[in-house]
């Protein structure tokens, strides 16, 4: 991508660092605004619980200008829907009109994602798009889930589509727009609260903006966007002028769903690192057609999770943007499973599953570098801690909910020089997103929450460690309710590099009064009175030996509980003495480099 010179003209100014930095943080300032605007305006817990939303600001020439704490894979594609808005309405964008985005097709993430664009106009030229994102609770799919798993194809998933559909003009709402969704939905309510929200989110942005322009004049607000992005680009040079030059390929697979993918889904990418151009090549053209089921890759999430897997390796201090992107060259097909999508192939669950082994599988291709570089696989798998609720609540004259948990979380994974992180979620969110509350999600819906736990030894072991998954349990008080979630990482566990090792695969049970029975990774079931769910999330992978672990931190995990004493002798070498139910556990040193040098040698001996 390159910057519009004559929009945002900044040849004959001179680039000041300090008003540079001044106005970046200033509109990061606007976006964090949208945010907190959203979160507390939203109804449904998906929102406001969990964050599950995200916001950006775009220029009018659609380059991505910032996104300050908006999920990778919403916001790497925000450009390629402000196009979409430009292209379906040329010379008919006016001050005052919102745009409703949901199309996989052209250029959002998923049908579930609603994107609401609003341009801005300063003294009546168009000059940005304020950008508000947001999973919604319930979008009118055949079932009560916004991750449709086994739809063959967009008529099965069932949710109304609109391709930057506008939705207000001059301030004033479309209500046939409206009335269609509140007809579609099962919780229009809900659904409208939602909307209402978007919509303000982004018209906080507009506000903003327009001050901003305000105060520093037009003009110059012009000015530093070319800078910036310039500015942006330079760094991400600086940064890749660093990295060894590489040519990186790395594989992985999604788990495999009954018939209809009884392998799995291959995937593999390939990069070129070309220093001395500070230039990215990422190639994902080797991947399969596009697939009969919810699995397909849009362009916009075959997008970020894949440049997300190499920001997730760089200097985590370059500015995510159009300028940095300009250093990557993405390679995409069409019509495959990662790629660009032919319709009507379902794009349901594109912005997890798939997209979170993109991430991975990039990330950990850097690693292949050397000691130093690149990341383990972090955990994966949309599980019972992700799942769709939804059935009649007893408590309020059995009317209808639906709401997608963010509960429990799967294990961060380790780099070089540091563990995992425990409230990670999936790589497509990184930890960006909220927990729920299990008060809040009680208070909300009719369920029941047993417990909720860190599983002890279920990250991978390294010299750095993924972090653990959670284990969940819970099911309903009275009513019947239906539970679906599209589960990976049951069959391929997120991987370790450089000599760490795997995370634990997710695992889950529908448990009844009489008896338990294991479930498949992708699970719609309904569950009676009395009856529950109760499985655990994947740990992360972990980053070089277990051996070359500080044994005192092995002695830390095991007190908190992230580890076991079994793993700590038996995978990290490290003998303990005293009694930890005591408190008196300490490292055994001598014995420790002993056993572990005994350990080393057995494991050389064998290569």
């Amino acid at each position: 991508m390159t910057s519009n010179q004559d929009l945002y003209s900044f040849k004959n100014s001179k680039f000041d660092p300090f008003m540079t930095a001044i106005v970046a943080n200033r509109i990061d300032g606007i976006i964090r605004e949208m945010t907190n605007t959203l979160l507390r305006a939203a109804r449904s817990a998906v929102i406001s619980s969990a964050r599950d939303f995200s916001c950006a600001i775009c220029t009018a020439d659609n380059e991505l200008l910032a996104s300050a704490e908006g999920l990778p894979i919403h916001i790497f594609g925000s450009h390629l829907q402000t196009k979409a808005m430009c292209e379906f309405h040329q010379g008919d964008i006016k001050e005052g009109d919102c745009y409703l985005h949901n199309d996989p097709y052209s250029g959002n993430t998923h049908a579930a994602d609603y994107t609401f664009l609003v341009p801005v106009f300063v003294e009546g030229e168009h000059l940005f798009t304020a950008v508000a994102k947001a999973h919604q609770a319930d979008i009118g799919n055949a079932a009560p889930t916004t991750y449709m798993a086994a739809a063959k194809d967009q008529y099965e998933e069932g949710a109304l589509i609109f391709p930057a559909v506008r939705v207000q003009r001059n301030y004033k709402m479309i209500n046939d727009v409206v009335r269609m969704c509140r007809s579609r939905v099962r919780v229009p309510n809900q659904w409208y609260g939602d909307f209402l929200a978007g919509i303000g989110s982004a018209r906080i942005g507009e506000k903003r903006l327009k001050s901003l322009c305000e105060k520093y004049g037009k003009n110059s607000i012009k000015q530093f966007v070319g800078h910036w992005l310039n500015y942006s680009e330079e760094r991400m040079s600086y940064a890749i002028k660093k990295l060894p030059k590489s040519e990186l390929t790395n594989t992985g697979a999604h788990d495999p769903f009954g018939d209809l993918l009884p392998n799995g889904i291959p995937l593999k990418v390939k990069l070129k690192i070309d220093p001395e151009n500070a230039l990215i090549d990422l190639d994902l053209l080797d991947h399969p057609p596009n697939v009969d089921c919810g699995f397909n890759q849009s362009e916009a999430c075959a997008s970020a999770s894949a440049i997300a897997g190499v920001f997730n390796s760089i200097d985590p201090t370059v500015p995510r943007n159009s300028g940095s992107f300009r250093r990557i060259r993405l390679h995409l097909k069409d019509g495959a499973v990662v790629g660009k999508p032919k319709f009507p192939h379902s794009c349901s669950v594109a912005t997890t599953n798939i997209a979170d082994r993109l991430i991975n599988i990039t990330q950990a291709a850097f690693a292949q570098m050397g000691d130093g570089w690149g990341l383990a696989e972090g955990g994966v798998g949309l599980g019972a801690g992700f799942a769709v609720v939804s059935g009649d609540d007893h408590r309020a004259d059995s009317k209808p909910y639906v709401n997608q948990l963010h509960i429990a979380s799967n294990g961060g994974p380790a780099g070089p020089s540091s563990d995992g992180w425990v409230t990670y979620a999936i790589p497509v969110v990184g930890g960006l997103m909220y927990r729920d509350s299990v008060e809040i999600d009680e208070l909300k819906h009719p369920m029941h929450f047993y417990y909720l736990r860190l599983v002890p030894g279920s990250g991978g072991a390294g010299e750095y460690r993924g972090a653990p998954g959670q284990e969940v349990a819970y099911g309903p008080i009275e009513n019947d309710m239906n539970v679906i979630w599209p589960c990976d990482g049951t069959h391929f566990a997120p991987q370790g590099v450089r000599g760490g090792h795997d995370g634990m695969k997710c695992l889950h049970f529908i448990v009844r009064p009489d008896d338990e029975e294991e479930l498949p990774n992708i699970v719609v079931v309904k569950l009676k009175k009395g009856e529950f769910v109760r499985g655990n999330q994947s740990g992360g992978g972990g980053y070089g030996s277990p051996l070359d672990r500080d044994p005192e931190r092995v002695l830390s995990d095991v007190i908190e509980s992230y580890e076991t004493l079994e793993r700590a002798k038996n995978i990290y070498g490290v003998i303990f003495q005293g009694s930890i139910t005591d408190q008196t556990l300490t490292v055994n040193k001598e014995s420790t480099h002993l056993f572990r040098k005994k350990k080393k040698s057995i494991m050389e001996s064998k290569l």
